[in-house]
């Protein structure tokens, strides 16, 4: 029987998209899915290799809204487990796991978890691509494993850019920052659109991450076709 519009191809379509989210979150943390509740430890060797900027980030986790996985270097589950079966939200919980992962004073944080696999189609493309670092370009975009897209102002200035963090084969996050005189534009949406459409079309799972409280991240991750589907993702930053 042949295809229809919307019927096995879609469908196809979308089991292809969980599968690739799927091996991302293996490699990020260790496994996946997580459990049905709760808080599931796992050891990864990957915890003690440097990540997307080279930086060592001992615990990473993530949460589908029901369980979580955390993954940790494999000699620290057990220590790690303990501290979190008293639970995620307690005070001090950040510096316990600093204390056993040896990165001294940290918070552990909780923030959300978002993907797609379908960017907003009324969202029009913006931006110039930079594979590498180049001068003129903002600063806060040079620690980036990945291409960077830079919208410009009409005298040749920078005003707004995505990085494109690449975790691994199939996970690229994408961060936005818009200077405060391209803000309310529009500028941020359309280049996390871009950058969302590049990442789709080269076989990858774009991701973009927010703090709870961070109602602009959250309103152009909506906008761009990012929903909040209770996911999470965790992790632990040492204090400066």
């Amino acid at each position: 029987m042949a295809d229809t519009p919307g019927g096995t191809d879609a469908a196809d379509d979308t089991d292809d998209f969980a599968q690739r989210l799927t091996l991302h979150l293996r490699s990020w943390v260790g496994a996946w899915p997580p459990p049905s509740s709760g808080v599931h430890v796992v050891g990864d060797p990957a915890r003690l290799e440097p990540t997307w900027d080279g930086t060592v980030r001992p615990l990473q986790g993530a949460g589908d809204g029901h369980g979580i996985v955390v993954a940790v270097p494999p000699v620290a589950v057990d220590a790690v487990r303990a501290a979190l079966d008293d639970g995620i939200d307690r005070p001090g919980l950040g510096d316990e796991l600093g204390e056993i992962l040896g990165v001294g004073p940290a918070a552990f944080g909780t923030g959300v978890f978002r993907t797609t696999d379908a960017v907003d189609p009324s969202v029009a493309d913006l931006g110039e691509w930079f594979e590498h670092q180049t001068e003129g370009l903002p600063e806060w975009l040079a620690p980036f494993n990945g291409p960077r897209l830079v919208a410009f102002s009409e005298d040749g200035r920078p005003i707004a850019g995505v990085g494109i963090k690449i975790h691994d084969r199939y996970g690229h996050e994408l961060s936005v920052v818009t200077d405060e005189e391209a803000r309310g534009r529009g500028v941020a949406r359309r280049l996390v659109a871009t950058a969302a459409r590049r990442i789709l079309d080269e076989g990858a799972v774009p991701t973009y991450l927010h703090d709870p409280a961070n109602e602009a991240s959250a309103h152009v991750a909506e906008a761009v076709g990012f929903p909040d589907r209770g996911w999470t993702v965790h992790g632990l930053w040492p204090r400066r």
